[in-house]
C-alpha cells in the first residue's frame, strides 16, 4: 500500500514544529494540521508541488510503500525504492555527539558528496 510519510522528511529537514513551518510557508490551517499529524490520504498536485518546493524534495520522498505481501512483486521492482526502513536516522542528533574537531571534516565530506550529484 502506498502512503504518505511527511514526518520522515520534516524530521530529516530539522523541522521541529511542522505546523508552524507549514503555516509560514503559506499552507492553510487545516492542511498544516493534517500534514503535521501525518493524517493525509490525498494531496492535490498543486499542494504536493508546493510541499516539494519548501521541503526541497520530490514526491517519491514523501511517499512510502508498505507491502501487504512481500511476494506480491519482484525484488527488483521500482516500488522497493520507496519502501522505508523502520529506523529513522537523526543526523542532527548524531552530529551533536561528534567531537568539534571532526565537524569540519564531516562538513567537507558532505559537501563533496552533495556536489557530486
Amino acid at each position: 500500500m502506498l502512503t504518505y510519510n511527511f514526518i520522515r522528511v520534516l524530521k530529516a529537514r530539522g523541522i521541529d514544529k511542522p505546523y508552524t513551518f507549514l503555516k509560514n510557508s503559506g499552507f492553510s490551517n487545516n492542511f498544516a494540521v493534517r500534514i503535521s499529524k501525518n493524517q493525509v490520504k490525498h494531496v492535490p498536485l498543486k499542494q504536493l508541488e508546493q510541499l516539494c518546493k519548501v521541503l526541497h524534495c520530490t514526491p517519491d520522498d514523501l511517499m512510502e510503500w508498505i507491502p501487504e505481501d512481500e511476494t506480491s512483486i519482484p525484488v527488483d521492482h521500482p516500488l522497493h525504492k520507496i519502501k522505508r526502513s523502520d529506523k529513522m536516522v537523526h543526523i542532527l542528533k548524531t552530529l551533536s555527539n561528534v567531537p568539534l574537531d571532526k565537524l569540519d571534516e564531516i562538513d567537507r565530506l558532505i559537501r563533496e558528496k552533495v556536489e557530486d550529484k
